[in-house]
């Protein structure tokens, strides 16, 4: 079971490595990749580097080029794909058709992952593009239930990635517009969930704090209150007289109890969400994760949720708490 990390830029991806990552996911500094936040992603010098840090260790690197361009910005697409090729990565992350296109025909020696965005969660859909575009491997939205990833890893033509950790998201990946609805910029096409441009926080006199995004009030934080990122769906809003998270709760996944049953499942690699995180996070949470692999590997019977871990990973979740999030459906 392959240990997938994020790598917002070069230090990150050198901690992710030497913290014992099995491969590391990159981004080009531009809207190619659904984290195009200022200051995060590579230029081809610094991928260059990175690259030949993790293979000098044995270690992957795959390129995410997995948003929606439209068709006038496709050649930007498909010269990132190129470049990918000619730096030596391990993958490409993509989730638009035309793009896993080219990739196939252009250069098919270079594998090709549907990313999360291509919200695939049916075997028809995974086999299609497996039989259309050649993909080795699949990352499944984080959406499904546990049922539902066993059923799909016994069906699916391709060997299966699932997110292990991270800030999760409850809408359908690749298919969510509110941030597009509020900002009119699309996280699927310009990479950015809340571009930056559209953030401004208020401070009060109280001490209170105050976070727009397009001019949109998000939230209300009260002057000792950990403050997230203002999207629109951790957002607190006033709902029939009442003001509440309405509909996500700032809560980051954890699926460690479940690492067991995933590997029995047949899940060949657990990702890490967090390229916009720092090398902190980076190192603690790879950290943690690999030791409770190499574990499982080593002792199966025997294996059991060392509270340390968790206390580790809780330090770094959004909102300092976690969830199985739909991995645990009581009603399944």
């Amino acid at each position: 079971m392959q240990l997938v990390c994020p790598a917002g830029n070069l230090p990150a991806l050198q901690a992710a490595v030497d913290a014992g990552a099995d491969a590391v996911y990159a981004g080009f500094r531009d809207q190619t990749n659904a984290r195009a936040f200022p200051g995060l992603n590579f230029d081809e010098a610094e991928l260059r580097a990175g690259i030949a840090h993790a293979h000098a260790r044995g270690a992957k690197v795959y390129l995410a080029l997995n948003t929606y361009p439209d068709t006038a910005r496709l050649a930007g697409w498909f010269a990132a794909v190129d470049r990918a090729a000619e730096l030596g990565c391990d993958a490409v992350i993509a989730a638009e058709m035309a793009v896993l296109d080219y990739a196939a025909r252009t250069h098919p020696q270079l594998p090709r992952h549907l990313s999360v965005q291509g919200s695939a969660t049916t075997a028809p859909a995974l086999r299609y593009m497996h039989e259309r575009f050649g993909i080795s491997r699949a990352v499944l939205p984080r959406v499904l239930s546990i049922q539902q990833v066993e059923r799909l890893c016994e069906h699916a033509p391709v060997p299966l990635e699932t997110f292990a950790f991270g800030s999760l998201c409850i809408m359908v990946e690749g298919r969510c517009q509110l941030s597009s609805y509020v900002t009119g910029a699309s996280p699927n096409r310009h990479g950015v969930c809340s571009p930056a441009k559209f953030v401004r926080w208020d401070e009060h006199a109280d001490g209170e704090r105050s976070v727009r995004l397009n001019g949109v009030l998000i939230d209300r934080y009260a002057p000792a209150e950990p403050a997230g990122y203002p999207t629109v769906c951790k957002g607190r809003f006033e709902v029939g007289g009442e003001v509440f998270h309405a509909l996500e709760e700032p809560t980051s996944l954890n699926t460690l109890a479940l690492l067991p049953r995933l590997a029995r499942a047949g899940v060949v690699a657990l990702k890490i969400e967090g390229r916009q995180r720092g090398v902190a996070y980076v190192s603690a949470v790879t950290r943690t994760w690999r030791e409770a692999i190499d574990r499982l590997r080593a002792a199966p019977q025997a294996w059991a949720v060392a509270p340390a871990w968790q206390q580790a990973l809780a330090k770094h979740a959004e909102g300092h708490q976690t969830t199985l999030g739909p991995y645990h459906r009581a009603w399944h």
